[in-house]
């Protein structure tokens, strides 16, 4: 018999779904901001939270939260702006398919997608993987991009 995969959902954030996301935040960003010499404290985790709270959208498996995205579209570009996942669950692709959403919406819209990564995050391998580069940096982090892709490009992948 096969092995069911777990369902994958995403959804608007709401106003309950605050405290699991700050505690996700601290749980995935507090190392990685100590690291670069960022605020690290409740004040900065919960502003960071709320920075364009109406772009998040929660990750489901099998309609238990598991992550956040957010992410937008400009006149120019889409941007990630947060993806995290639950410690437990990382290193199981869950990450790379709400990445695939993303992706997907930019290519159909024919724009390129930009977002940046704290230096030392080992997200960057999964961001290079899926096309991105690395276009710029500063003392913190490296600001990636990925153009759209050609369509020859996509059948061959």
């Amino acid at each position: 018999m096969p092995v069911q995969e777990p369902a994958f959902t995403l959804r608007p954030a709401l106003e309950t779904d605050v405290t699991f996301l700050f505690e996700l935040r601290k749980a995935t960003m507090t190392e990685h901001l100590a690291r670069v010499g960022e605020p690290a404290d409740d004040t900065e985790h919960r502003a960071r939270l709320l920075h364009r709270y109406d772009t998040a959208r929660v990750i489901c498996i099998d309609g238990e939260p598991a992550g956040l995205l957010k992410a937008h579209r400009s006149d120019a570009e889409w941007v990630v702006v947060q993806l995290q996942i639950t410690p437990a669950l990382q290193g199981r692709g869950i990450g790379e398919r709400a990445l695939q959403c993303v992706l997907r919406a930019a290519q159909t819209d024919a724009l390129p997608v930009a977002l940046k990564v704290l230096k030392g995050n080992p997200a960057k391998r999964l961001y290079e993987r899926l096309g991105f580069e690395t276009v710029g940096e500063d003392e913190r982090q490296f600001y990636m991009r990925r153009a759209p892709r050609a369509s020859a490009e996509i059948e061959a992948e």
